[in-house]
C-alpha cells in the first residue's frame, strides 16, 4: 500500500479557524473586507503543497455549524458555539476559490461535515490500496487510522499513527468513537456520561473492547483496577441513553454516496490565481509562494 502515493485530506475549517484567531483584522481587501482568514490558510496550503508535492492533496471544509444530521439527532450539538460572523464566512469563499485555482479538489456539504466527507474519502483512498494522511488537529478524525495512516497535526508537526494513537489517548483508532461517546466533548457539545473522564474510559475500552461490551459487562466494572470503579457502575447506568446518543454523534461514517473526487492534481490555473491575489490584495511573499506551482 505504501509504495503509492500518499493521499492527503485537508479538515480546511481547522487552519482557517486558527488563521482567523491568530492573524490581526486589520489586514484588509482592496475593498476593505477582512481577509486575514484566507490570507493564513493560503500560507498552509502552501506549505502543504510544497511538502507533499506530488502526492494528490483533498480538502474538504465545514458548510454549516447547525445543519449537519448529527443536529437531527442532537439538536443541541455544537449550540454552544457562536455563529461564525459573516466577516468569516465570506473568507470561507475565498479558500475554496483559492483550492479551486490551485487545482484541488475540495468539497463541502450542508448535511454532512468535513470529517464525514474525510471519513468517506478515505474508504475509498483505501479501496484503491492507498494510504492516507488526515491533516487536522482534530481527535475525531484519529477513529479513521489503521497501521498503513497517519493522523498529522501540521502547526505542531505532530505525526500519529496508530500506535501513537494509543499512546496518547490510551485506546486504539476504532476505539476512539466509543472513547468519545463516554467522556462526551465540550468542543462539540456531546454529552458524553456524566463523571466519566479520559482515565475511566479508556480502562473501561482496554478491558472491555466497545461500549456495547461496557454496558453488557456491567457487573464486571467494580471489579477494574481504576480509581472509583465501584461507583462508576453506577454513573454508567444512569448515562446509559447518553453513552448510546452521543456514540451516534461520535461516529464518523465512510460511505457517504459522494461523486468520485479527482485524484490527482489538476493543473495551476495561474489567471485566476493572479485575480484572487489581486481582489484579496495579497503582497508579493504569499503571491510568489502560490503561483510557484
Amino acid at each position: 500500500m505504501t509504495e503509492q502515493p500518499i493521499i492527503y485530506l485537508i479538515d480546511a475549517s481547522v487552519y482557517i479557524f486558527r488563521a482567523w484567531h491568530s492573524i490581526p483584522d486589520h489586514m484588509k481587501t482592496a475593498q476593505g473586507e477582512p481577509c486575514n482568514a484566507v490570507y493564513g490558510f493560503a500560507g498552509f496550503i502552501a506549505d502543504m503543497l510544497k511538502r507533499s508535492n506530488p502526492d494528490p492533496l483533498l480538502v474538504a471544509f465545514d458548510e454549516s455549524l447547525s445543519s449537519s444530521f448529527r443536529n437531527e439527532i442532537f439538536p443541541d450539538y455544537k449550540a454552544n458555539r457562536p455563529p461564525a460572523p459573516i466577516e468569516l464566512k465570506r473568507q470561507f469563499q475565498w479558500c475554496q476559490q483559492l483550492c479551486e485555482a490551485l487545482g484541488l479538489h475540495w468539497q463541502a456539504d450542508s448535511s454532512w461535515e468535513a470529517d464525514d466527507l474525510i471519513g468517506t474519502w478515505s474508504a475509498m483512498a483505501k479501496s484503491r490500496g492507498r494510504a492516507v494522511s488526515i491533516v487536522t488537529r482534530d481527535k475525531d478524525l484519529a477513529q479513521l487510522i489503521t497501521p498503513q495512516d497517519q493522523l498529522w497535526d501540521f502547526a505542531a508537526d505532530k505525526r500519529l499513527d496508530s500506535d501513537g494513537i494509543k499512546a496518547q489517548f490510551g485506546v486504539w483508532p476504532e476505539q476512539i468513537a466509543d472513547y468519545l461517546a463516554l467522556t462526551g466533548d465540550a468542543v462539540d457539545n456531546i454529552p458524553g456520561v456524566a463523571g466519566v473522564g479520559p482515565k475511566a474510559a479508556s480502562a473501561l475500552l482496554q478491558a472491555f473492547d466497545t461500549l456495547e461490551q461496557v454496558y453488557e459487562r456491567l457487573d464486571e466494572v467494580p471489579d477494574l483496577a481504576v480509581r472509583g470503579a465501584k461507583s462508576l457502575k453506577l454513573k454508567l447506568e444512569a448515562g446509559r441513553e447518553q453513552a448510546f446518543l452521543s456514540r451516534r454523534l461520535t461516529g464518523i461514517p465512510r460511505d457517504l454516496p459522494l461523486p468520485e473526487p479527482v485524484w490527482q492534481r489538476r493543473p495551476v490555473d495561474h489567471a485566476a490565481l493572479q485575480r484572487l491575489c489581486d481582489e484579496l490584495a495579497f503582497g508579493s511573499g504569499i503571491r510568489q509562494r502560490l503561483l510557484a506551482f
